[in-house]
């Protein structure tokens, strides 16, 4: 009898002790979930003059509201109704002096979330594109998306095709590719400098001296607007011409002035 309880006694502790680490371990796998979770992302969109579209491209960023995240439109002095159209749509809409990195710097200096992601209006996201943000950079890191762009001209395959490989080679992005960066170390290195154009690429030097970029797949689908309203070669010459000059030396605002005729924003098709 007395082995009996013995042996009865033994197994009830290992019941328990097999029920006490299932439960440590449901415990630590929601923690992990939680934290997960919690990992609120922040989209901060720039924006001047957009009322052909603005509308259009914010209803289908809601299912990140819905999901939690922070939508902020930072508007550059627009006088198109571009505001009154985005206001209903976003979770903070901000008025910023015109100029990308002033705007985005603007919005990140608004913004609640852990992960700030700089997306331009005219991008569309992949399914999934949000959770793979969280998980990219919640650790405290930064990355981008490789891009398609929208225009079917055989020529953009190629584009975005040279685009993703020398940003995967160079570690250096772009806006287009929808950079995200964990808040803590975009603030460490005081965000986009205050310069008229190459602040993405600016932004990126400084991060890749600190770790190389995540490359994320599927692609985000960007506007090819620009390279169709200028033609699709001159628009790649100018832009590399540009790329070169800064990196050897020119002043931005010399560089802006070439680019302006290229970023003069219209009604899109």
């Amino acid at each position: 009898m007395s082995f009996e309880l013995e042996v009865c006694a033994t197994r009830t502790a290992l019941l328990n002790r097999k029920g006490t680490a299932s439960e440590a371990s449901t415990e630590t796998q929601n923690s992990t979930l939680n934290a997960q979770n919690s990992a609120r992302l922040s989209i901060i969109i720039p924006c001047l003059n957009e009322s052909a579209i603005v509308r259009k491209r914010l209803v289908t960023l809601q299912g990140l509201r819905r999901a939690g995240h922070e939508l902020i439109l930072v508007d550059g002095g627009s006088d198109d109704g571009t505001r009154e159209l985005a206001g209903p749509l976003v979770d903070r809409l901000i008025d910023s002096p015109p100029g990308r990195a002033r705007q985005m710097n603007g919005g990140a200096g608004a913004a609640r979330g852990e992960i700030l992601w700089f997306l331009h209006l005219d991008s569309r996201l992949p399914p999934g594109a949000a959770q793979r943000v969280i998980d990219s950079a919640g650790g405290g890191g930064w990355g981008r998306f490789d891009v398609r762009l929208s225009g079917r001209h055989i020529l953009f395959r190629l584009i975005e095709r040279l685009m993703n490989l020398r940003s995967c080679i160079s570690g250096i992005a772009t806006g287009d590719q929808g950079i995200f960066v964990h808040r803590e170390l975009f603030f460490a290195l005081d965000g986009f400098p205050d310069i008229p154009l190459m602040e993405d690429i600016a932004l990126s030097r400084r991060l890749k001296r600190r770790q190389r970029p995540v490359c994320l797949r599927p692609p985000l689908v960007t506007s090819s607007r620009r390279w169709e309203r200028h033609g699709i070669l001159r628009t790649v010459l100018l832009m590399w011409y540009l790329r070169l000059a800064y990196f050897l030396g020119a002043s931005p605002d010399w560089l802006a002035r070439q680019y302006r005729p290229c970023n003069t924003p219209k009604p899109a098709s």
